[in-house]
């Protein structure tokens, strides 16, 4: 198959996408249109489907993989595709990983650093709260594995929760080799669980999106009733314990504006978020980079650094 960020205007194209939405719409004089976004792992391009009721249109949905043929051409400035004929794929003439943005990283091996880390908590309550999840909870382990981080923003992609929170878990560690005043096991413990509430925020791929859930609580929140949740479930579990750990995940993004109902009170929480900023901002430096390809101008206005930003010079 061609993928996406191999098309180029004027280029035909044949094969299975995952049609990620599906929208009907209508000309200005009239005329009805479907609107679709198709996608693959290397991206997305909307498309176009000019006459719905012509032959070699089938029915499909959004989220089906569909074969199309189509046309690539620009407008405002953006590649879309003309979309001549659709058949809706069968289950085995596919395969879903060419499909969905996936880690760069071994999600098994990222895995085993993660329960490396869990292994070196040394209080016991602590680390009873962390089996609980990551090395007990099998349906927990395989969402863990395969959520992304965000909808969008930053680790938008399958293994991207895993991956950001191994990225957050080593800074946390070396926070703690260079300053001894941080409760080294209270900062690992929080950093693991920091967005643990991502798994319940966001759907599964395809779709990943927010929840009822998501929209009405939000991961902190979450994240926080979760360890309260298995807290619970350990006999004597130290009330201040549980309050400081979930103090750091309800203010690990610093600040209120930023969606933390409480701002950092603790050392521990401050380096959390510290650690959770640094590395949001930089994976997020490192997808722009990605998209830019061999452009090394001026990328355009980001919100998250609300500047224009650019590449270094060689």
């Amino acid at each position: 198959m061609k993928y996406i960020n191999e098309f180029f205007e004027g280029c035909r194209v044949n094969g299975i996408y995952l049609c990620k939405h599906r929208q009907s719409a209508v000309t200005k004089n009239g005329k009805p249109y479907e609107n679709v976004i198709l996608q693959d792992k290397t991206g997305t391009i909307d498309g176009k489907i000019w006459d719905p009721n012509s032959q070699g249109i089938e029915d499909f949905d959004s989220l089906d993989y569909i074969e199309i043929v189509g046309d690539v051409n620009s407008f405002a400035g953006a590649l879309q595709i003309s979309i001549k004929r659709v058949r809706k794929a069968q289950e085995g003439e596919y395969n879903p990983a060419d499909y969905l943005p996936v880690s760069k990283r071994d999600i098994e091996e990222m895995y085993q650093e993660l329960l490396r880390y869990i292994q070196s908590v040394k209080n016991p309550y602590l680390q009873q709260l962390l089996q609980i999840y990551y090395v007990k909870n099998e349906s927990f382990i395989k969402r863990f594995k395969f959520n992304s981080a965000a909808k969008s923003v930053h680790h938008g992609f399958v293994g991207g929760l895993l991956e950001h929170t191994v990225s957050v878990t080593k800074l946390c560690d070396y926070y703690c080799n260079s300053y001894p005043m941080l409760n080294r096991d209270l900062l690992i413990t929080a950093a693991i669980f920091h967005d643990i509430g991502k798994t319940q925020e966001l759907s599964a791929f395809p779709v990943n999106d927010y929840t009822d859930d998501g929209q009405l609580l939000g991961h902190i929140m979450i994240g926080a009733e979760m360890v309260h949740d298995a807290a619970r479930q350990i006999p004597g579990f130290p009330a201040k314990l549980e309050s400081e750990l979930k103090h750091c995940i309800l203010a690990h993004h610093g600040e209120l504006e930023y969606g933390s109902p409480k701002k950092p009170a603790l050392v521990e929480a401050a380096a959390l978020n510290l650690a959770d900023n640094t590395d949001a901002k930089m994976e997020t430096f490192r997808e722009i980079f990605d998209g830019a390809g061999e452009q090394n101008d001026w990328l355009g206005y980001n919100r998250l650094f609300e500047s224009n930003i650019r590449k270094t010079s060689k």
